[in-house]
């Protein structure tokens, strides 16, 4: 195998592991907001009852934390995808994509959770490194 080869993969695991550790960190952020009892207060606002609170802080934090040490990185791209689309639809409205209301940064967050989804973990990850769960779910 040339160099130029051994580098291009090496450089995409590193890429893959970037991409997870900042979404990871984003969504960790956002998630430990929501635990916050003012974020209870504002659900019924919303649409949604305030005993939603703590499910939806899980279902950023849980799948931040997944991300960022390499395991169960595609079902965690797929919840924080599952998120996103009820943050850009039911929450926003996707009313506009910049501006108050905006959804550009929750349509760039689903981008990234796709992939994510789509392409796995790279092999820079606890699960790449235990080998003990399926591929598929990697």
């Amino acid at each position: 195998m040339a160099t130029s080869e051994i580098k291009g993969k090496v450089l995409n695991d590193v890429v893959f592991m970037g991409l997870r550790s900042a979404i990871g960190v984003i969504f960790i952020l956002h998630g430990m907001m929501k635990f916050n009892p003012g974020f209870a207060n504002a659900l019924p606002n919303m649409g949604l009852p305030p005993e939603m609170q703590i499910p939806i802080a899980l279902a950023e934090v849980v799948p931040g934390i997944l991300l960022i040490i390499g395991v169960l990185s595609r079902f965690s791209g797929a919840l924080l995808s599952i998120v996103m689309l009820g943050a850009i639809f039911h929450i926003k409205g996707a009313q506009s994509m910049t501006g108050d209301g905006g959804v550009e940064l929750d349509v760039i967050l689903l981008a990234a959770s796709l992939v994510i989804m789509i392409a796995g973990p790279g092999r820079i990850s606890l699960s790449q490194a235990i080998k003990k769960l399926p591929r598929c779910i990697h």
